[in-house]
């Protein structure tokens, strides 16, 4: 596939609400499958809603906040993944969305990837929540930092500050990602928010050589109310901060961003072009030099149970061992 109509999607979540969030993102999936949109990018943890609470609130007043948050949570696989699902298939569409992924106690900040007939084909995690957000997420691991193939191409996958890690972007252009569906929280953290967005994404596209598609989340007017009643917070905090674009292998804006209200922006990506831009740089090929510089990563998907496989060591063995064993 050469040409593939993408979306970078600016929408509001319904504040509070799992199911509720969910059936608007499947509507707007269908509304753009309409449109022959091939390929949509949703906001970071668009569903249920993204932790503003925990920006404006110290850690020993956003208890009850954290626990709504928790019970909103998305587990993978459920009804609301589910749903995501059909409506991809429906609409023939590959759909990266943030949710609040719910496993146990434990929320993260995960970005799932479905493509075009409703395969769920990634499900990575954040790997190291921003700053107050480590009060709501745990830790990822390395195992989604990789690009996977699509019904439209090599995607990779970030979610917001994870861009201002060269080393974590380095993963995916090295991985050969055509398309960067990228994420941040949106109305959040004011102008310079945004502006930093901004920079953040068009120089992925000149590093790696691909398109980026970055959506931003949006709060209207009664929502920054009912937060700002519900946390005690000002406007402030929560205002500000969209960046909703489509960037060129070249950097370059394709169409007018969205910096307020709902809606998507809207562009044709010609895959050839990354050619076109590689040609002059190419940051996994002739402009690397892999003996001088190189990235080491560990891609194991790490649980919180490994079984040993070998045979029981008796008491008086060797205390020494190989990575892996059991020492006694």
């Amino acid at each position: 596939m050469t040409i593939v109509r993408s979306a970078a999607v600016q929408i509001s979540p319904v504040l509070y609400s799992r199911d509720g969030t969910v059936e608007k993102v499947v509507d707007n999936i269908a509304a753009l499958g309409r449109e022959g949109v091939q390929f949509a990018v949703f906001p970071e943890t668009i569903v249920p809603y993204y932790p503003y609470f925990s920006f404006v609130q110290p850690p020993y007043e956003n208890g009850a906040e954290n626990v709504r948050l928790l019970e909103q949570g998305v587990t993978v696989p459920s009804a609301a993944t589910q749903a995501i699902a059909a409506a991809t298939k429906r609409a023939g569409m590959v759909v990266a969305i943030g949710v609040n992924e719910r496993n146990g106690g434990t929320l993260y900040n995960t970005q799932l990837l479905f493509d075009a007939d409703g395969r769920l084909i990634q499900r990575r995690r954040k790997t190291t929540p921003t700053h107050h957000e480590r009060m709501v997420w745990g830790q990822g691991d390395g195992s989604g930092l990789r690009a996977v193939d699509s019904s439209v191409g090599r995607i990779g996958q970030l979610a917001c500050w994870e861009h201002y890690n060269p080393l974590a972007r380095y993963a995916l252009m090295a991985d050969g990602e055509q398309i960067h569906a990228a994420m941040y929280p949106g109305s959040f953290g004011g102008d310079i928010f945004a502006a930093q967005t901004e920079v953040n994404i068009r120089q992925h596209a000149l590093e790696s050589g691909c398109f980026v598609v970055n959506a931003t989340g949006w709060l209207d007017a009664d929502q920054q109310a009912r937060i700002m009643q519900d946390t005690g917070c000002p406007i402030g905090p929560i205002s500000g901060g969209c960046f909703t674009a489509i960037i060129s292998p070249q950097g370059e804006l394709m169409g007018e961003p969205l910096r307020l209200g709902e809606g998507s922006v809207i562009a044709d990506l010609d895959l050839t072009a990354i050619d076109r831009r590689k040609r002059l740089m190419d940051s996994r090929g002739h402009y690397s030099r892999p003996e001088i510089l190189s990235l080491l990563i560990d891609r194991t998907p790490y649980t919180h149970i490994r079984e040993y496989a070998g045979a029981p060591l008796h008491p008086d063995d060797s205390i020494q061992s190989t990575p892996g064993t059991i020492v006694k």
